[in-house]
């Protein structure tokens, strides 16, 4: 099936949004029979990959379209029941790409609840009025603060590995020790039991921040959501912008935006993204770039990129690599990179900035090879440059005759829109050794230059740029899929490592490999005879 990604407040199914000044409510109020895909009921508020769908929607309708919005508080519907995770029927329905890139989207989700929080202001609350278990905790523990019914049965819980025989938590682990500082004893104790944690040890065990009896819940996670916006630096009475329908054609070969174009060859098992520069510099001052809104350049080019990359990520599973080309005026990328970098303060901007990071962030994270190629035309200069710092490998044209391609780095390829690590791309480049750099922003850099600065791999002439390109495309597409996913996740991440990179590492090599077990999802494996009252039959052996 073809997954779209693109949805509205208006096509929700799964989620109510609501606003009261500074606080936002995200309430989750999942329909049984709405699932992304046949086969199974989303009870008890479980989810699927079109509630991810929505969520993801939302977050981006808060930051953009209410910036009066200081605090979301994210709360259920359902009596006694917050959130009950990931729906196990689906997980033992899927395939198993699905399951990776389910995965893979619902974390990056919660990385970007914790991006909002980290630059922009926004703090999120879990109001958890009931059960929360597994994905549902992990949703919660995204969240600045969780607090928990204290009703003698409402727990938290991640009760994968004695239910499912699965890791639990697919970040939910991580984020116990990481960013919560569970102790090691404590999380072991509480990963093991089904039934999870109420109440006082709860809190003492830091697994939430505050309890309240059920009496005094809803107005403790109020007073709570507002006190957290007192120390937000969102605007109050500033006008959002609307996020309009993105203009998007899909044909069998590919995906057509305004200003980014993806060409499919299935035979070579390629994509070749195409990203273009502004035409003109139609905005010069504050009050324009905020009138252009979702037709701001920037933001209009990221939300294109990042559908395609969902996209392709999901429905184009035998396309491994992906080839990064640009094209436009060099100068009108760095013109909107020194606007960007003048009016970062401004509410609007920094969440322009923090959607360029999140698209960025994602590119670095997906299971394909990733090649950028710079031609004559190339407008690899400051913000488009990070496409090709995020690939594995430049080859540049080093023409004879005619006019060289340049690259240009300008401020924003040093700090703005850092890797999942929290390095800028530059600084994962050269381990940090990258001050020389500094001096050379805005200097067109041409092959040999670009080379000698170690910004390229290869830069053959014209003679032999044909039949090189195209023999390192045949032999990266003749190569194992599942040791170049293994290679390529342990390269990107140079040091330091940080939750997030933990995360996606942990679920590439954990996970995939836990995910294709018997004693998962064999015959009579936890994943799928879970409801059927027959017990999980394991094979013992550690190896």
């Amino acid at each position: 099936m073809q997954v779209d990604y693109v949805t509205s407040p208006e096509c929700y199914r799964h989620w109510r949004l609501s606003f009261d000044g500074a606080i936002a409510t995200l309430t989750m109020d999942v329909q049984e029979d709405a699932g992304i895909q046949p086969g199974y009921k989303l009870k008890l508020n479980s989810y699927d990959l079109g509630v991810d769908i929505e969520l993801h929607d939302a977050l981006q309708r808060i930051r953009f379209e209410h910036p009066e919005v200081r605090t979301v508080v994210i709360a259920s519907a359902k009596p006694r029941v917050f959130c009950s995770g990931a729906n196990i029927y689906m997980l033992g329905l899927a395939s198993h790409a699905w399951k990776v890139n389910f995965c893979k989207f619902t974390n990056e989700t919660r990385n970007g609840i914790e991006d909002s929080s980290r630059h922009s202001g926004l703090k999120f609350v879990a109001a958890c009025n009931g059960s929360t278990a597994g994905g549902g905790y992990e949703l919660a523990l995204a969240c600045d603060e969780i607090i928990l019914v204290d009703d003698r049965s409402s727990s938290v819980s991640l009760p994968e590995l004695p239910l499912l025989g699965v890791l639990p938590g697919t970040g939910g682990l991580t984020r116990l020790i990481d960013k919560r500082k569970v102790r090691r004893d404590h999380a072991d104790v509480f990963c093991t039991v089904s039934d999870g944690l109420q109440g006082q040890r709860a809190k003492d065990w830091r697994l939430v921040d505050a309890i309240a009896k059920p009496q005094q819940f809803g107005d403790f996670v109020k007073k709570r959501a507002e006190e957290l916006a007192q120390h937000s630096d969102r605007p109050s009475g500033a006008a959002g912008v609307a996020l309009t329908p993105l203009r998007r054609t899909v044909d069998e070969d590919g995906y057509r935006y305004e200003y980014v174009d993806v060409r499919i060859d299935r035979e070579a098992s390629t994509a070749t993204i195409t990203v273009r520069a502004p035409e003109s510099l139609r905005e010069t001052t504050l009050e324009e770039i905020v009138a252009a809104g979702a037709n701001w350049w920037p933001l209009q080019m990221c939300r294109e990129l990042d559908d395609a990359i969902l996209s392709l990520r999901t429905n184009e599973l035998e396309i491994g690599l992906w080839i990064l080309k640009t094209s436009g005026s060099a100068e009108n990328v760095m013109a909107t990179d020194r606007q960007i970098a003048e009016h970062q303060g401004h509410w609007f901007v920094r969440e322009v900035l923090g959607m360029m990071r999140r698209t960025l962030a994602r590119l670095d994270v997906s299971s394909r090879s990733l090649y950028a190629v710079v031609e004559p035309g190339s407008c690899f200069a400051g913000t488009l440059l990070e496409l090709a710092l995020a690939a594995d490998r430049v080859y540049m044209l080093d023409p004879q005759e005619g006019e060289a391609p340049a690259l240009m780095l300008s401020e924003l390829n040093f700090g703005a829109l850092p890797t999942a690590g929290r390095v800028s791309r530059i600084a994962a480049r050269f381990y940090g050794e990258c001050d020389a750099l500094r001096s050379r922003i805005g200097e067109a850099l041409g092959p040999r230059e670009a080379l000698e600065l170690g910004l390229v791999t290869f830069a053959p002439d014209d003679l032999d740029w044909a039949d090189e390109l195209r023999q390192a495309i045949e032999a990266r597409a003749a190569l194992s899929p599942d040791a170049l996913t293994g290679l390529e996740s342990n390269l990107r991440f140079a040091l330091p490592e940080t939750m997030e990179t933990r995360i996606f590492g942990r679920l590439s090599a954990w996970q995939n490999w836990i995910f294709n077990r018997p004693n998962a999802v064999g015959p009579s494996g936890a994943l799928k005879v879970y409801g059927t009252g027959a017990r999980p039959r394991f094979d013992k052996e550690r190896v």
